[in-house]
């Protein structure tokens, strides 16, 4: 007991005269744990927003759209179908508030709780078998058209006659994604309100959920209903692409964590290591007096692994709680799961290992410390002066410089690791720039991700060609493009894809072609690089798709930067599309002239229509991703504590190592500031290293990595950004200044000591 309390009492003097070490060590550990957690929140199946949602409402794997309402006895007994929800008719309205006009797919439900694709309403209440002009709202639908509970809901159908009907509820459903990445917008409402807006069977679809035993097995069950409806399907959807639509922006931001969490935990075993090996080294005259009071290895052993060891298991719990936080605060209010106990388990394991293997390597070297510690080294252990000290020689540097030079490499291993320590965080400094870069890109020139039209306009109670002599009358318009999107069922017919139309073979919308060619003759296509990982297919190719019915055979020219619908979306001319698909377009795409704004082009539009005209801004994908800016900020704080406590090592080690040169130095005639730029030159020459190699390595890989996210999530390679040469300057100079600034405040504090600073 005695040993323990002794101990006890030699680890708490330590970290109070370590304080500031001990708290980065802690904090560093915590900023990793918690972007793992936040990472593993954001990539695991488990936590998907798709994922919770699926499991609350008992949805269905496969939505089916027919003109007619199928036989549901029929498809219950299809391969693998355990439940179907519907058939549901649903009808396509226009919701008008305040000017602006919104595509609506209202839904028949029963006001019976369903069994199946049940929608969750999270705001108000479900509907009420007396409800005549009540609607459930999904709330990704409400919150982008700011609606809320008991607000008016008017809508037009396709016969003209407007319905003033009333928000009851808001839901959350699996049965789609996200608004406004998946459109239109879906409400539900009764059977008999339903009726009475779009009285018209012809003008409105059936709407059939079948549920699986087996998620993963849907092909055979999807094989099956199109054979049974043979021509009757217009399109299909599964659940991949509901959770495909939900998770992108999360995934990215899962990536992203992971990669610097991942990273982060290296660069935090060799801060650790570092630390505790220069408090080994520091401490040989303590450690040899425990050993010569009768301490042994194992017990010197312990003595360390339990002071160091304590630190980063404190940092894990930490981490741990700050994960959950940020995870909601990445996810902003989005439903999820729980991290299963497992991946906690696992982050927090992992971990601990990773802390215990950095203190146990040097705690293991201080066992071995003898009772009697030689003296420590007043000159160089290799006897001789470094290459970098001969440089400075002969270029005449000042005194203290020269022998700054010379000290920076006493200890080669502590010195390598020092420079690695600072090259790794800088080098995820530096990757973390460049997501940073490749933002800033997409917002300033969104032409590059196929958004060169600012403005999107819709005829609604004019013709095509009044609207478009209107938009081209405004002296901002640059281009006004002709547009029609439609869904294509692709060859075989087992779910649906976006076939865009978007300006004509002769004047092709200006989409930004990083693979191939434009599309310039009818019949001729770019795809994003999701549709030809989907189709499995190459430049070059055809492909043969169905759309209403009719076949839309295509040749591959080319591959675009597609940010919609993961990069399952074929574009082509409007004039490769039947004439009952084309004629009148549905919309124009303008493109302004540079400087131009668009909402004061959309008030003129709309003033010189009176009102006639639908015009929407078109909404840039970098904006959606604005919380990266927030992550990446958070996590170059995380990585500048690492920075900073190998900084503190290395500069404490130079101090031990050179602790007797101090003298010797005052008596050869340097000043205080001459020795305390020679202690600053030598742990300042090993950042400059480490920063100047992690920011060259960072630079180097940034635009691959980023371009390997784009491929693999279906946006396509060619959106990656190098930081610029400005910025990685100013990065770099910040670092080094920060950097010898924090090691000129104890060197500074030991070349004015009156007595010779010795090693302990």
């Amino acid at each position: 007991m005695s040993t323990i309390r002794a101990s006890v009492r030699w680890i708490r003097a330590d970290l109070k005269a370590r304080r500031a070490q001990a708290l980065l060590t802690v904090l560093a550990v915590a900023g990793i744990v918690a972007a793992l957690i936040t990472s593993a929140t954001l990539l695991e199946d488990g936590t998907n927003p798709w994922r919770g949602l699926f499991a609350e409402s008992r949805g269905a794997h496969v939505w089916i759209h027919t003109r007619d309402a199928p036989d549901p006895a029929a498809l219950s007994r299809l391969p693998g179908v355990v439940q179907v929800a519907g058939p549901y008719r649903s009808a396509p309205v226009t919701l008008t508030l305040e000017g602006r006009k919104s595509p609506v797919a209202l839904r028949e439900i029963a006001a019976t709780p369903q069994r199946v694709a049940v929608p969750l309403v999270r705001e108000g209440r479900t509907l009420r078998s007396d409800d005549t002009d009540g609607v459930v709202v999904e709330r990704s639908f409400a919150k982008a058209v700011d609606l809320k509970v008991g607000a008016p809901f008017p809508v037009t159908g396709l016969n003209g006659a407007t319905h003033p009907l009333v928000v009851v509820g808001l839901a959350d459903s699996a049965d789609q994604g996200f608004y406004p990445e998946w459109t239109p917008g879906l409400a539900w409402t009764l059977a008999p309100i339903l009726a009475r807006v779009e009285p018209a069977l012809g003008r409105s679809e059936s709407v059939t959920g079948l549920r699986l035993a087996d998620g993963e097995a849907t092909l055979p069950a999807v094989h099956g209903a199109v054979t049974l409806l043979e021509g009757q399907i217009q399109r299909m959807s599964t659940w991949r692409e509901v959770r495909a639509s939900m998770e992108l922006d999360n995934r990215l931001l899962g990536l992203l964590l992971a990669l610097f969490g991942i990273t982060g935990l290296v660069a935090a075993a060799l801060a650790i290591a570092n630390a505790v090996g220069g408090r080994v080294l520091t401490q040989t005259r303590d450690i040899a007096t425990l050993k010569a009071l009768g301490y042994t290895r194992g017990q010197v052993f312990g003595v360390l692994m339990a002071e160091h060891g304590a630190l980063g298991l404190l940092g894990i719990v930490i981490g741990l709680l700050c994960g959950q936080v940020a995870a909601s605060f990445v996810l902003d209010g989005m439903p999820i799961l729980p991290l299963s106990p497992g991946s906690l388990l696992a982050i927090a394991g992992g971990t601990a290992a990773v802390v215990c293997v950095a203190v146990a390597l040097p705690a293991w070297r201080g066992g071995r410390t003898p009772p009697v510690p030689a003296a420590a080294p007043a000159a160089p252990l290799r006897g001789h002066l470094s290459r970098l000290a001969r440089l400075a020689l002969l270029l005449r540097l000042p005194p203290a410089l020269v022998l700054g030079t010379r000290d920076a490499f006493t200890r080669r291993v502590p010195a390598f690791l020092s420079i690695f320590g600072v090259a790794i965080p800088m080098m995820m400094i530096t990757i973390g720039l460049g997501c940073w870069a490749t933002l800033d890109d997409f917002l300033r020139h969104p032409e590059q991700v196929g958004q060169a039209a600012a403005l999107t306009v819709r005829p609604d109670k004019l013709s095509a060609d009044e609207a478009l002599r209107i938009a081209r009358a405004d002296p901002e318009v640059l281009a006004a493009y002709p547009g029609a999107e439609v869904l294509a069922l692709e060859p075989e017919q087992t779910r649906s894809v976006l076939a865009r139309a978007a300006g004509t073979s002769a004047e092709p919308y200006p989409f930004s072609v990083v693979e191939g060619r434009m599309y310039a003759a009818r019949g001729e296509a770019v795809a994003g690089q999701g549709l030809l990982d989907l189709l499995g297919v190459r430049i070059g190719d055809r492909v043969r798709l169905t759309v209403g019915g009719t076949p839309l055979i295509v040749h591959l020219v080319g591959r675009v930067v597609e940010p919609d619908q993961d990069g399952e979306v074929l574009s082509f001319g409007i004039d490769s599309l039947a004439a009952k698909d084309a004629v009148p377009p549905q919309f124009y795409s303008l493109v302004l002239r540079p400087g131009a704004d668009p909402a004061e082009v959309r008030a003129r539009l709309l003033a010189a229509s009176g009102e006639a005209l639908e015009v929407h801004r078109v909404v840039n994908p970098a904006e959606r991703l604005a919380i990266i800016r927030v992550v990446i900020v958070a996590l170059i704080g995380v990585l500048a504590l690492l920075g900073l406590a190998n900084l503190l090592t290395a500069a404490a080690l130079g101090l031990r190592d050179h602790a007797f040169d101090l003298a010797v130095l005052k008596a050869m005639g340097l000043t205080p500031r001459q020795v305390a730029a020679t202690l600053v030159t030598g742990t300042g020459l090993l950042i400059v290293l480490g920063v100047v190699a992690g920011t060259a390595a960072g630079a180097s890989l940034v635009g691959g990595l980023i371009d390997l996210q784009g491929h693999t999530s279906g946006v396509g390679a060619g959106i990656g950004r190098t930081p610029s040469a400005l910025t990685l300057a100013v990065a770099m100079l910040v670092a080094v200044g920060s950097a010898l600034l924090v090691t000129l405040i104890p060197a500074g504090r030991a070349a004015r000591a009156q007595v010779p600073v010795t090693a302990r």
